[in-house]
């Protein structure tokens, strides 16, 4: 077959056979697709999408690409979480030790970051030390000890994915439905989860900012699990502003350790007890989500979370000590106050704005080979609707070059709205399906 032809059937939004996205995946993993070619691959499909069909035999060439893992040996449910997307997304690292604590295996492999959204990778490698490369049985061998396992793909588990998830990072073609579901879903159905849940990002800081698309990767997801035999629900959640208070790689888990230790921010508090709450009960610990979502709250104020996350720290090479030492605030070189130009109600803080400053900032990656600052990212005083006074800060950036600073006040400058009016309240839970 030649590359070239199928490019251009796509490019002409013509239907793909098996037999082409199957010699297109493995022809770029042997290098005979070349990076360009599947960069132009990824845009033809970015602009012309794929129906089910076409997801359903990328999703099974990328899971195939390599081995799926076995973990019939682990008695227990096992159960994982993926997001879509968002900005200050943190959810995973809360969820994984508390679901855990309910004698469900969590076994959850992720990515990094992609486009102007943070990665679970790239938070956890914010704590020194921390391993995320493990063999199947090292894998197999954590999850079993301590009931989690954080990791990325190994070389052998959705190879396929793990190129082109990077590629798709630097070529803007990460909000499409049907590059999305074969990226989850490839890793998912690898690592060996019995149920899904998804967090279904809706707002401008998703990486599916469209609502009829995001309705639209819902039903996809939920339809191609249940082809492979899994239970799942999806969950639409607000990402129109940040998540949380703290945008950025350590700031993130330092806001998850707040939480795990009993503080509650209220939207990253709802929505991580949700999450869990559906992991609960398709683990079969709970009657109902929402009875899950009781039990989430019990275990985070217990302490039983902080706990199994040091746990899982510790087996995974972090620095437990940096983690213990978490109030000691641990930022980036320079700081720089973004102050209200005048007084009312915060509006409007657009989260794609935010996640774009944060890239500024050192957060995340322009191109692969970028060096990410751990340290460096925002934390925000103010959320939509709370009263603000001119003069007064509505958040602080922090990077290691105070140049940094004006490239990322720009994207700040429009994305923050101050308003005589208060704005609506947010709904950060839209809807609960499965399939």
């Amino acid at each position: 077959m030649n590359p070239v032809e199928i490019i251009k059937h796509k490019r002409n939004n013509q239907k793909l056979s098996a037999e082409e996205i199957q010699y297109f995946v493995k022809g770029y993993l042997s290098g005979e697709v070349a990076d360009y070619q599947m960069s132009a691959f990824l845009m033809a499909v970015y602009f012309n999408g794929m129906d089910n069909e076409e997801t359903y035999i990328l999703t099974d060439c990328m899971l195939h690409s390599g081995e799926v893992i076995d973990l019939k040996e682990i008695s227990k449910p096992k159960i994982d979480k993926h997001s879509i997307g968002g900005v200050g997304d943190k959810t995973s690292l809360i969820l994984a030790p508390l679901v855990a604590c309910c004698d469900i295996a969590v076994p959850m492999i992720s990515g990094r970051g992609l486009g102007h959204t943070g990665g679970t990778l790239d938070k956890l490698e914010s704590i020194p030390g921390f391993k995320i490369d493990y063999d199947i049985e090292q894998y197999k061998n954590i999850l079993s000890n301590i009931g989690l396992v954080m990791s990325g793909q190994t070389s052998n588990l959705a190879p396929a994915d793990k190129l082109i998830y990077a590629l798709r990072d630097v070529t803007a073609t990460v909000d499409n439905e049907s590059l999305i579901t074969a990226s989850i879903m490839s890793k998912k159905l690898a690592e060996g989860a019995d149920g899904l849940v998804f967090d279904i990002k809706i707002g401008n800081g998703s990486n599916l900012p469209d609502i009829s698309k995001c309705n639209s990767l819902k039903k996809k997801l939920l339809e191609v699990s249940a082809q492979f035999g899994k239970k799942a629900i999806a969950i639409s959640t607000d990402m129109n502003e940040p998540l949380g208070m703290k945008i950025g790689n350590w700031l993130e888990v330092e806001e998850c350790l707040e939480i795990m230790t009993g503080k509650i921010i209220p939207d990253l508090y709802k929505i991580n007890n949700i999450l869990a709450g559906a992991m609960i009960y398709l683990g079969g610990k709970a009657d109902s989500v929402f009875e899950g979502e009781k039990i989430a709250q019990d275990l985070l104020a217990s302490g039983k979370v902080y706990n199994k996350f040091l746990d899982m720290v510790k087996i995974q090479e972090g620095d437990v000590k940096y983690i213990e030492d978490w109030k000691n605030l641990k930022r980036s070189k320079y700081r720089y106050e973004v102050n209200a130009e005048n007084s009312g109600y915060i509006y409007r803080m657009n989260a794609y704005d935010f996640g774009m400053a944060s890239i500024e900032l050192g957060c995340g990656r322009k191109k692969i080979s970028d060096k990410i600052d751990y340290l460096a990212g925002i934390e925000l005083y103010k959320k939509c609707g709370d009263k603000i006074e001119k003069g007064e800060a509505i958040c602080c950036l922090y990077a290691s070059e105070e140049s940094m600073f004006e490239p990322a006040n720009e994207y700040l400058r429009k994305g923050i709205i101050i308003s005589e009016v208060k704005p609506p309240e947010r709904i950060l839970i839209k809807s609960i399906s499965g399939n």
